[in-house]
C-alpha cells in the first residue's frame, strides 16, 4: 500500500510499504477514505518530537472502512464506516474505566522509553514517535486499529467524511479544552491559536454558555474563520499588545479562563523574545516555546483557568508560576479522551449544532501529502486544514 512516511526532519515521501495485518484478536483493518495533517504533525515535521524513525508512517487523524476484524470484535462488522481516535486505549484499566483514555495503561508497547522523559507513560498515539508506541499512523491507504472494540465510532446516515473526520482529534481536543475551563454564562473566554484546535476550542465554548470569545493569532485568514464560524472577537498579536488589549477588552479584570491552543512552537513578534526560545531549543536546554503559555498565565483573571490543549512535548524556560500561585490560577491540560466524546459530539452534528467541516480549506490526494505538508506549514494559499484522500 501507499503511505506518507516521515525520513527526516522537514521531509515526508509518499512510499510503498507493507499492508497491515491482524496481529491481536482485537485488532480491525481499516480502508482509509479521508485522513487530515494536524498542527500537531508538524512539530514531528519540523524535528521537535524525539524518538521518530525513517520510514515511521504518519498521521493521527483518519476514518474509513472496516475490511477485516480481529475474532473479538464484536461491535463492529466488515463495512462499517468508522471514524479512529488518536488515543490507542484498551478500555479496562483504571485510566480507561476512569474516562481518561490517552493515559490508558496497557497500549504503549514503549512506556519505558516515555517514561524517562515523562515520568509516567501515556497512551499509544497512531503514527506519533516510538515513545508513545511506534504505532503506523493513518495517513496511509490502510491501517491497523488496535482494541478496535473500544476506540472506533460507528457512523451511520449520510454524512460527508468531513462532517465526522474531526471527532477523530481535533472536534474533541477543542471540545475538552473548553470544558476544562468550567463556563458559565456571561464568560469570556479568551483563545490563543486560531488554527482548527482552537476554532473548535471557540466553537465549543459558544456551545457550553460562553458570552464571548476572543481569538488570538498573527494570520488573517484565520482570524477571519473564527470570526464568521464562532463569532469571536479577534486580536492580531503582530499589531497588538495582548495582555492591553485583554485588559482593555474586559474593563481590566482578564477573560474568565484562557485556553492555549498553540503548544510547542509558539511565535512571538519580539525578536528577543523569539531569539531567546529559538536559541535555547537549539543548543536543547529547552524543547519547547512556551510563549502562548506564558502570556495565557499572565492574562487570565484573579483566579480564573487556565486549559492547555498544544502539544508540548517536554520542558519550557521562564515559566511564570509565581503569577500562576499567587493569583490563585488553575491549570488544566490533557490529551484528549477522544472515546469519552465520541458519542456527544457526534449527536451534536447529528443535531445541527455545528458542522465541524468549516476548518476545511485544502483537498488534496494521499500521493500530495508532500506538497500538503509544506502548504499546510507556511501557511500558503490561506491554508487552513489539509484533508487527505487515497
Amino acid at each position: 500500500m501507499r503511505a506518507n512516511c516521515w525520513m527526516g526532519r522537514n521531509t515526508v515521501e509518499v512510499r510503498e510499504v507493507p499492508d497491515p495485518r491482524i496481529l491481536s484478536d482485537r485488532d480491525a483493518i481499516v480502508r482509509v477514505t479521508s485522513t487530515a495533517i494536524c498542527g500537531s504533525d508538524l512539530h514531528l515535521y519540523d524535528g521537535y518530537i524525539p524518538t521518530m524513525k525513517k520510514g515511521d508512517i504518519l498521521g493521527h487523524e483518519f476514518m474509513g472502512e472496516v475490511v477485516e476484524l480481529g475474532r473479538e470484535v464484536r461491535n463492529l462488522r466488515v463495512g462499517d464506516r468508522v471514524v479512529v481516535p488518536f488515543p490507542i486505549a484498551c478500555g479496562h484499566c483504571a485510566a480507561c474505566t476512569h474516562g481518561f483514555f490517552s493515559v490508558c495503561e496497557n497500549s504503549n508497547p514503549n512506556a519505558a522509553l516515555a517514561e524517562m522523559v515523562m515520568g509516567h507513560a501515556p497512551a499509544g498515539v497512531y503514527g506519533y514517535s516510538h515513545m508513545l508506541g511506534g504505532f503506523a499512523g493513518g495517513q496511509a491507504e490502510y491501517a491497523r486499529v488496535p482494541f478496535a472494540d473500544v476506540g472506533p465510532i460507528k457512523i451511520e446516515g449520510d454524512f460527508r467524511d468531513e462532517q465526522v473526520l474531526f471527532l477523530s482529534d481535533i472536534f474533541p481536543t477543542g471540545y475538552m479544552g473548553a470544558e476544562m475551563c468550567d463556563i458559565q454564562r456571561g464568560d469570556v473566554i479568551a483563545v490563543w491559536g486560531a488554527g482548527p484546535v482552537g476554532q473548535f476550542a471557540m466553537a465549543s465554548a459558544r456551545m457550553l454558555g460562553a458570552e464571548r470569545v476572543i481569538a488570538i493569532d498573527r494570520y488573517p485568514q484565520r482570524l477571519r474563520i473564527a470570526q464568521e464560524n464562532t463569532g469571536a472577537e479577534i486580536i492580531n498579536y503582530e499589531q497588538t499588545d495582548v495582555l492591553e488589549a485583554l485588559r482593555e477588552m474586559t474593563a481590566g479584570r482578564g477573560p474568565d479562563a484562557c485556553i492555549d491552543a498553540v503548544g510547542t512552537e509558539s511565535h512571538h513578534p519580539s525578536g528577543a523574545i523569539n531569539a531567546y526560545d529559538r536559541g535555547k531549543q537549539a543548543v536543547r536546554l529547552e524543547t519547547d516555546r512556551p510563549h502562548a503559555l506564558r502570556e495565557a498565565i499572565l492574562s487570565c483573571r484573579n483566579a480564573g483557568i487556565v486549559s492547555v490543549i498544544g502539544v508540548y512535548g517536554g520542558f519550557v524556560d521562564k515559566f511564570p508560576m509565581g503569577s500562576l500561585m499567587n493569583r490563585s490560577l488553575t491549570l488544566r491540560s490533557g490529551q484528549c479522551h477522544v472515546q469519552r466524546y465520541l458519542r456527544p459530539l457526534l449527536d451534536r452534528i447529528r443535531r445541527g449544532e455545528i458542522d465541524p467541516s468549516f476548518v476545511v480549506t485544502h483537498r488534496m490526494r494521499l500521493d500530495e501529502a508532500p506538497q500538503a505538508y509544506e502548504v499546510f506549514k507556511n501557511k500558503q494559499q490561506d491554508c487552513n486544514k489539509v484533508v487527505l484522500t487515497a
